[in-house]
């Protein structure tokens, strides 16, 4: 069957013309509608002023602890060795101490008798006194061993004291191994507070301290 006038496909019905002519304007002013809010939006913040806050420490610790530098192990093992040498010291002064005494005494020139008992007291008070300030000096080693930076502070302390007292010693009557020893103790203490201070030292006592701020051991 051949198609109508103008091409039209009588099976596609008939189509209506677009619209012509006057048109009604869209709405303006008040009548026109509110725009379409796409959800909501916070509004923009206030410049902040002032300074940036302070980097805190890392969020998250390395899980395994870090191996001990070589200036830890050394650096506390040089107090360690100083304290043998303090505790070899102790002995061999209260095994000579009459004759420590005795030095003192031709040196200074005063003739006293010492009694027996005033010895043993002077022995058992040194004693005691020494056993106390080993045992301390030993709790802050095993402390600043085990990644406790408040005992390497304190082990600073004690070293320098120790060379203080060392160079003192060296004033004092003594032996030539008293005096051989005190300078031995001394070097060592020097050694130690050295290595303890190092770079590799401070680095894994702050890394240590981070992890038992993690909750972590």
């Amino acid at each position: 069957m051949t198609s109508g006038q103008g091409g039209q496909d009588p099976q596609q019905g008939w189509q209506a013309p677009p619209p012509q002519g006057w048109q009604q304007p869209p709405p303006q002013g008040w009548q026109a509608p509110p725009p379409q809010q796409q959800g909501w939006q916070a509004p923009p913040a206030p410049p902040q002023y002032g300074y940036a806050a302070a980097p805190s420490a890392p969020g998250h610790a390395p899980r395994e602890a870090p191996p001990r530098p070589d200036t830890v192990r050394f650096g506390v093992g040089a107090f360690i060795a100083s304290l043998v040498l303090g505790l070899v010291g102790s002995i061999v002064t209260f095994a000579s101490l009459d004759t420590l005494i005795d030095q003192e005494l031709a040196r200074s020139g005063v003739d006293v008798s010492v009694s027996d008992d005033a010895v043993q007291a002077v022995l058992i008070v040194s004693a005691v006194l020494g056993l106390l300030l080993v045992a301390l000096e030993a709790l802050f080693i095993w402390f600043a061993w085990n990644g406790r930076n408040w005992a390497r502070i304190v082990l600073f302390v004690l070293g320098g004291l120790g060379i203080i007292g060392g160079l003192s010693a060296l004033a004092q009557p003594s032996t030539g191994f008293l005096t051989a020893l005190s300078v031995c103790q001394m070097l060592v203490l020097i050694a130690g507070v050295v290595l303890l201070a190092r770079p590799q030292s401070s680095e894994w006592y702050r890394t240590m301290g981070w992890r038992r701020a993690a909750g972590l051991r």
